[in-house]
């Protein structure tokens, strides 16, 4: 992948397939390290799936016999100087955790984290989101059931909404400092 929005947009979309009705994702840029979470309440995973997980020939689907998605971030992070880890217990969730030196030639930009939301919150699943990015403590918060709140019986999955929660996302990345990330 070319940037670590797709990714981030690949794992969560496992976290819906999985049955999450609420996907945290954390973005924390502080000194020269890049952190991003990806936290839910889904299904999660027993110990014997989990520890073959980043194996690129192990996967839930039935229409191939690849998984590309977890195996490639942890690449990515692996080859920027970082570290990854996923943590999951069945019945309860899983978290996967990716670090990468911000200043590390071989890391993949950011990408349109906007786009990647938007793209999320298009679907009609029933899931719930938190996006927080955090640039050197200055801090933005996306929370959709309390945009919804706000929306007072409007879809999120209207155009103008979603137009609205894009221009939103990138305004309010780009005043905390995380516009280059």
């Amino acid at each position: 992948m070319r940037e670590l929005a797709l990714n981030i947009l690949d794992i969560t979309e496992n976290s819906v397939k999985a049955g999450a009705t609420l996907v945290e994702i954390d973005i924390i840029a502080l000194g020269n390290v890049l952190t991003i979470k990806i936290k839910d309440n889904g299904c999660g995973m027993d110990n014997e799936f989990l520890d073959k997980v980043t194996d690129p020939f192990t996967t839930t689907r039935t229409t191939r016999k690849v998984g590309m998605g977890v195996p490639l971030f942890k690449m990515a992070a692996e080859m920027a100087g970082g570290t990854f880890s996923i943590n999951s217990t069945k019945g309860v969730g899983t978290e996967v955790v990716a670090t990468f030196e911000i200043n590390n030639i071989d890391r993949e930009p950011l990408g349109n984290i906007a786009d990647t939301m938007v793209t999320l919150l298009s679907d009609e699943f029933a899931t719930e989101y938190v996006l927080t990015v955090s640039v050197e403590g200055n801090q933005f918060n996306l929370d959709t059931r309390e945009l919804k709140e706000q929306l007072n019986g409007i879809s999120i999955c209207e155009p103008q909404v979603l137009a609205f929660v894009r221009e939103m996302i990138n305004e309010n990345i780009k005043e905390i400092g995380g516009a280059n990330l």
